[in-house]
């Protein structure tokens, strides 16, 4: 399977789209990853929290590649959104794209 955020392929075209495909995850940082967060500088990175969303962001696209149907061969114009929720601390993630059927085009 083929992934890319660009809405073309160069050498093939799309013969059948498949429609929105999506990952989302929820997640709440553990206690290392909140307490990290709270010890924190202010303008400094949080080292223990970036893992967190990165962790988060590759649960969502895996989610989002289990999602595949058969035959699908790319997801196009893959994007990723992200949301911090302040009441009960927690990172959501949404993966989404466009699944489409390609083939390569002639060279004629």
């Amino acid at each position: 399977m083929m992934v890319t955020t660009t809405f073309d392929f160069a050498g093939y075209r799309i013969r059948e789209y498949k429609g929105l495909v999506r990952g989302i995850i929820v997640r709440s940082p553990t206690i290392k990853q909140g307490a990290s967060r709270l010890r924190a500088d202010p303008g400094r990175p949080i080292h223990a929290y970036a893992e967190m969303c990165e962790q988060t962001r590759q649960q969502a696209y895996e989610q989002l590649s289990n999602t595949r149907r058969r035959s699908v061969l790319i997801h196009r114009g893959l994007r990723y959104d992200a949301r911090a929720r302040r009441q009960k601390p927690a990172t959501e993630v949404l993966c989404y794209g466009t699944a489409v059927v390609v083939e390569a085009q002639s060279r004629g």
